[in-house]
């Protein structure tokens, strides 16, 4: 080759909200993992914690966090994955 180094392109496909939020309603921190590893380790830790005390009705504000958390971390990474 003339001294130039080959051309790279490396093509990511954007994540789905809708996926998201159904992996969040349905599997909770769990279903989290698609959108954000981080967050899904911590919300597995504090739903339980919330969880077990309240006998269930704390999952009536995780669940919801998971969702919307889910759906924060989706557009963050289309965004981050559209400027680059």
């Amino acid at each position: 080759m003339n001294g130039q180094k080959p051309t790279q392109v490396i093509l990511r496909t954007q994540k789905s909200v809708g996926t998201a939020i159904l992996l969040a309603i349905f599997f909770g921190p769990l279903g989290m993992f698609y959108s954000t590893i981080g967050g899904a380790i911590i919300m597995m830790i504090v739903t339980p914690l919330i969880g077990i005390p309240t006998v269930g009705l704390g999952l009536l504000i995780t669940q919801p966090i998971c969702v919307i958390w889910a759906v924060i971390a989706v557009n963050s990474y289309n965004k981050k994955m559209l400027s680059s």
